[in-house]
């Protein structure tokens, strides 16, 4: 299923953050260094600092040629690949970002985090079209259903939180964790969400109307982080216990556990952000450990 291929250092603190970008071979690294790191999943090897950032990052997001950068001090950059250079910078909030995602059918920005503020930004200049209040406290998390109809946030209060994406009026609020809300991700055709928690269980909510369909018990710790292969039916899930687990994305059955008890390789402190490559051949994982791995897909 899953095997270790390579261990990638260079980090010389906690990492956060993972992104694609255009290029098959090419992804990019951040956290609580200096900079951003570009990879190559070709080379398997660094290839260079991308760009320096002013606090730490706790998300990258990639859209048309530009990377989107959230920090610690509230605010993002943005760094067109093509001219290769950070093009502006936005203070948005006046605590940290947590995430941030794209609607292009709206050719919208979205950037949520401490404050518990959404902000929505023109993707043509950047400017500030709308702003709600999604949560009292941290809002975690961002999952965009796959028509671009609806959006799921993840927030600490335990609630997760669906939106109308065409004028962003809240639509329910689903109750089911006992912590806060850490991860979520809509199946690839919109059929069910699912989250995961500081509770460590993982909820499947069916679609249209939300209605718990299940709850796994799937790790030890929180989950931070859910990734649903791009053509198979898998997902993948990584916790700060310092496991992946590969599971079935139609019968929730665990397949695999990617860990150092498990698998003899694997990372020795929380993971917080996996991802897989555009083609599924590699999943990539990053932590507090300051390594990224790479695992093929057999």
């Amino acid at each position: 299923m899953l095997k270790h291929i390579k261990t990638l250092p260079g980090h010389q603190n906690p990492v956060y953050a993972l992104a694609h970008s255009d290029q098959d071979e090419l992804f990019f690294s951040a956290g609580n260094d200096k900079g951003i790191v570009e990879w190559s999943l070709a080379e398997m090897a660094f290839v260079k600092v991308k760009m320096p950032v002013q606090s730490s990052v706790y998300c990258l997001h990639y859209h048309n040629d530009q990377l989107f950068v959230g920090e610690r001090s509230g605010a993002f950059s943005v760094y067109d690949l093509k001219e290769q250079k950070v093009i502006v910078r936005v203070n948005a909030h006046i605590k940290p970002i947590f995430d941030i995602q794209t609607v292009k059918s709206k050719n919208e920005l979205l950037t949520t985090g401490e404050d518990g503020t959404v902000a929505v930004w023109s993707l043509n200049d950047f400017k500030e079209v709308y702003r709600f209040q999604a949560a009292y406290d941290t809002v975690r998390t961002i999952a965009l259903s796959p028509d671009e109809a609806e959006i799921a946030f993840g927030c600490k209060d335990h609630l997760i939180k669906i939106y109308n994406l065409q004028d962003y009026s809240l639509k329910q609020n689903l109750e089911g964790h006992k912590l806060p809300v850490t991860s979520l991700a809509y199946h690839p055709t919109g059929k069910y969400l699912i989250s995961g928690s500081r509770d460590a269980q993982l909820k499947i909510w069916d679609i249209p109307n939300y209605e718990l369909r299940e709850t796994v018990p799937a790790h030890m710790f929180t989950i931070y982080d859910i990734a649903f292969h791009p053509s198979l039916p898998y997902f993948a899930t990584c916790s700060q216990d310092k496991s992946i687990k590969l599971w079935d994305a139609e019968s929730f059955k665990l397949y695999k556990i990617l860990s150092l008890e498990k698998a003899g390789i694997g990372h020795t402190h929380s993971i917080n952000k996996i991802m897989w490559s555009h083609d599924g051949k590699y999943l990539i994982s990053t932590g507090d450990d300051r390594q990224i791995m790479v695992w093929e897909m057999e």
